[in-house]
């Protein structure tokens, strides 16, 4: 599929309209209530998602990363409150605290977002083969949504130093395969949201993945979420703004008057579902009538006239 450009903001505003739907009650954001919290439980290496209290996390002394932009993490703190944190942070046990492994700069957002649990992963940074086990065995579970899937290769990969061939052969699928689960981290927050809580498919994912612009894969996901968009439809939606051809205007049905909604109710008694109207803002329109007999409509006229012979 032919890449969006980075010009269709204005074509994207058009096809959403001005009625911009108010989506929050919608995008809660992600929780991890089903996990344990810290304390609860004894496992040191864990491919699942424990809660930490904020106070018990301390950063990575090592970490390389000396500077954190303050508007950047302002931005992902935004996204943290709207949508939770998608993707936990790692931690060791070190002492009484956990130390930071990967994902300071989440954990610093979540700090601002005014977290005071955050979600994590706990490793024994020296102990590989049982992470590594944990790990496969979380991924075999059924029960895991697109983006779970997705972070636990990212996983495997990262703290286990495996090459995507060296994973695939582990988990025991195609690398073409682990290479497409992979790819949907790169979609933005709001659309890995989406697709953790099911409100867009692996479908509807792949499509946006081949769209350039984030801001207008997050337009097209608010399409998806409120018109209830196909796979299908949103691929011609795709096209159709690549082509920079105009959308067409989706109006919202127009309110009748009550005396049509009672003659409706009073034909109807005769036609069953055989009758439509059409009238437009200025009251013009029209009424069709299908009938299934000549008894049918003889029934119909001798109610209009009663003393019809």
């Amino acid at each position: 599929m032919a890449k969006v450009q980075h010009g269709l903001g204005k074509g994207l505003s058009a096809l959403l309209g001005d009625d911009a739907a108010d989506l929050r009650e919608i995008r809660k954001p992600v929780g991890y209530i089903n996990k344990e919290v810290v304390g609860t439980t004894e496992q040191e290496v864990t491919a699942d998602v424990l809660r930490i209290p904020v106070d018990l996390i301390e950063p990575n002394p090592f970490q390389p990363r000396m500077s954190f932009g303050e508007e950047a993490l302002q931005e992902l703190a935004e996204s943290i409150r709207t949508f939770g944190l998608i993707q936990p942070i790692t931690v060791r046990k070190k002492g009484s605290k956990y130390q930071i492994i990967s994902g300071e700069r989440r954990f610093r957002a979540c700090t601002k977002a005014g977290m005071d649990m955050i979600p994590a992963y706990i490793r024994d940074a020296n102990d590989q083969g049982m992470l590594e086990m944990a790990i496969v065995e979380n991924i075999q579970r059924e029960n895991l949504d697109p983006i779970e899937v997705a972070m636990s290769y990212q996983r495997l990969m990262e703290e286990c130093r495996l090459t995507q061939e060296q994973m695939a052969d582990r988990v025991g699928k195609k690398r073409a395969s682990v290479a497409n689960q992979l790819r949907l981290l790169k979609l933005p927050a709001k659309v890995q949201h989406d697709l953790k809580v099911g409100l867009v498919s692996v479908g509807h994912a792949k499509v946006l993945l081949g769209v350039d612009d984030p801001k207008a894969q997050e337009m097209l996901c608010d399409l998806i979420v409120r018109r209830g968009l196909s796979v299908r439809q949103l691929e011609e939606k795709v096209r159709a703004l690549e082509k920079g051809l105009p959308q067409p205007e989706e109006k919202e049905p127009q309110e009748l008057p009550e005396m049509y909604y009672r003659l409706l109710e009073n034909v109807g008694r005769y036609f069953g579902d055989n009758i439509s109207l059409k009238r437009n803002p200025a009251g013009k329109g029209s009424i069709t009538i299908r009938f299934d007999s000549d008894e049918q409509m003889e029934r119909f006229l001798q109610a209009l006239d009663p003393n019809r012979g």
